[in-house]
């Protein structure tokens, strides 16, 4: 099932009424991965006034049952700094994400308003700078052959992968008594793949499917 996600871990800053927010966004896979990173942006900011958060995790997507929402104001006004960066993660429509804005107070109230605002500019922020992909099923194909073979088979592959739209990308090639490339592509794409292959090598190369795998757009 396709989801979104971002694609890198990211931080940026902005400084209002004298107040500055760095904004950071990790890619997550689980819930213990985002305390666990939460944790350590603590301990780095120990001296910050807040340090406020959200995460959502769960591959089905924000509104499934399955998905694990969580939000943090940690001291500021309730309402005015989790719930609006959970927001920005519910907006945005994209899941396995962990949002933190570390706040060190300038000297000047903000009031909830503008509290609500700062922190919703620093998650989006961070967000874009990090980069929404959607990811997609995907498997991995073991191609093994002689080295007479491995030429042609490799053209093949390049053109694969160099075809628009394509996701197709080779996670490694080992030379032994055999040459074996792995691939990773769309789980809806293997069957033809794996017929191409077969068709190339005159039959004498039979690729296999040996795991799932996800793919980032």
């Amino acid at each position: 099932m396709a989801y979104r996600t971002v694609k890198t871990a990211s931080e940026t800053e902005y400084t209002v009424n004298k107040s500055r927010f760095i904004g950071r966004c990790i890619p997550v896979e689980t819930e213990e991965e985002a305390l666990s990173e939460l944790a350590a942006i603590r301990k780095k900011h120990w001296d910050a006034t807040h340090n406020c958060y959200a995460y959502v995790i769960g591959k089905a997507g924000a509104d499934a049952a399955s998905t694990v929402m969580r939000f943090s104001d940690d001291g500021e006004p309730g309402g005015t700094a989790g719930m609006p960066m959970l927001n920005v993660l519910r907006q945005k429509g994209i899941t396995n994400v962990l949002v933190v804005s570390t706040r060190y107070f300038g000297g000047i109230l903000l009031g909830a308003g503008g509290l609500v605002r700062a922190y919703s500019k620093s998650a989006a922020m961070a967000v874009d700078a990090s980069g929404i992909v959607s990811v997609v099923d995907g498997v991995i194909i073991k191609i093994a052959m002689d080295y007479s073979r491995y030429g042609s088979l490799d053209t093949f592959l390049q053109r694969k992968k160099a075809e628009p739209e394509s996701l197709m990308d080779i996670r490694g090639t080992e030379f032994t008594d055999l040459v074996t490339v792995e691939v990773g592509i769309r789980a809806e794409e293997a069957e033809r793949f794996i017929a191409d292959t077969v068709e190339l090598t005159d039959g004498r190369v039979t690729p296999e499917i040996t795991a799932r795998c996800e793919l980032k757009i």
